[in-house]
């Protein structure tokens, strides 16, 4: 790897740069990580802790079990890390690099609690944003976007990317 992967959370507020190329790379189907990402499945490759650099700000630890920590940002709750307690390494979310193509699951864990449609995706309909009808909910959208982008940003100066604060939930 000649240059760092770079990633972090929706919001900006938490950066990361990998050092060293991302080992076993894969998906976990565990309910914890169900649950952890919101979805059907978490993605995550590992990284020795010395290859890792936070860049900007650094993840809150939620420990879901006497064994496991898990990262995420607590400004915007995206899922950054999955780690054993007293390693010398990290999973990283493969969905929070700059580029979630970069690294591509080699494996699967815990497929016996698999979500039954999971492996049916490929049979579903599916529609592009730049299909036809979807215009200005893409225009609305892109007006109105306050995720970070996906590479690096000045820390100050008038091209800073300022995060958004949470808010209470349904408020304005």
């Amino acid at each position: 790897m000649t240059t760092p992967l770079t990633g972090g959370c929706q919001c900006g507020a938490v950066r990361y740069a990998l050092h060293a190329a991302p080992t076993g790379p894969g998906i976990c189907h565990c309910r914890m990580c169900q649950k952890a990402f919101g979805g059907a499945f978490a993605a995550l490759a590992s990284v020795k802790l010395a290859d890792l650099e936070w860049t900007r700000g650094a993840p809150r630890l939620f420990d879901s079990s006497g064994e496991v920590a898990r990262g995420f940002c607590a400004n915007c709750g995206t899922p950054l890390t999955f780690a054993y307690k007293g390693r010398d390494y990290l999973d990283i979310s493969l969905g929070s690099l700059d580029d979630p193509g970069a690294v591509a699951p080699e494996g699967q864990v815990w497929a016996s609690s698999q979500i039954g449609w999971f492996g049916h995706l490929h049979e579903l309909p599916a529609r592009a944003f730049d299909d036809p009808g979807y215009e200005e909910t893409v225009a609305a959208i892109a007006a109105s976007n306050h995720q970070h982008p996906d590479h690096d940003t000045p820390d100050d100066g008038p091209d800073a990317w300022t995060p958004r604060p949470a808010r209470d939930w349904m408020t304005t």
